[in-house]
């Protein structure tokens, strides 16, 4: 049985090991990095430090295997990230490390100058997600139940959009997201960004 929930202190190795072995377009990426924690420093485990509340976890029997993360408002949460986030990672890898793969050094590389959300994206739709399921929890609406509970809890926060980036290459994520109700709307590199309307006025 799967449960949903929300997030405890206790869950920010979940964070970081779901998304790491999610990190190769659904697929495990442990192989690609020497600090198993690099992809999660982005990704998942600032959202549960620093925004816990926009956290919901999805758990069955074996633990902790799912979760969506995000904020109601991008611009607001980058600037908490700069005074409590950042700051710390930046002076822990400072130096480089001859063991860092290509993979570890393209992660440093965003913890030092974090990647820019489109702007014309966020004006319109202000909030964003992350969301990784382990494989046993896929193909049983899981991550449909995750981002709705997620987008009711916008919704009455009076959130006007939310918006996610994508790997062009991770093709079943994508028609997850369409399906869903997200729009393709620029394409960065080998990022696709989606975006999606919240009414207000839906039940």
């Amino acid at each position: 049985m799967v449960i949903l929930r929300g997030y405890r202190p206790g869950d920010l190795d979940a964070l970081y090991d779901i998304c790491l072995t999610t990190a190769d377009a659904g697929k495990d990426a442990s192989a690609d990095y020497s600090d198993p924690q690099m992809v999660g420093h982005i990704y998942s485990a600032p959202y549960g430090v620093v925004e816990p509340e926009r956290v919901i976890l999805a758990e069955d029997e074996q633990g902790v295997a799912g979760y969506i993360v995000g904020t109601f408002d991008t611009p607001a949460f980058a600037a908490k990230l700069e005074q409590q986030w950042w700051p710390a990672l930046r002076a822990r890898y400072a130096i480089p490390s001859p063991d860092w793969t290509a993979a570890d050094r393209q992660r440093v590389a965003a913890i030092k100058a974090p990647e820019v959300h489109p702007a014309e994206l966020v004006a319109r739709f202000p909030a964003h997600i992350h969301m990784n399921l382990r494989a046993r929890l896929r193909g049983q609406g899981v991550g449909t139940q995750l981002l709705t509970r997620w987008v009711d809890e916008a919704r009455q926060a009076g959130v006007k959009g939310i918006h996610l980036g994508a790997s062009s290459v991770n093709t079943g994520g994508i028609a997850f997201w369409t399906r869903s109700g997200f729009v393709p709307m620029i394409e960065v590199g080998r990022s696709v960004w989606m975006g999606m309307a919240v009414d207000p006025a839906a039940p």
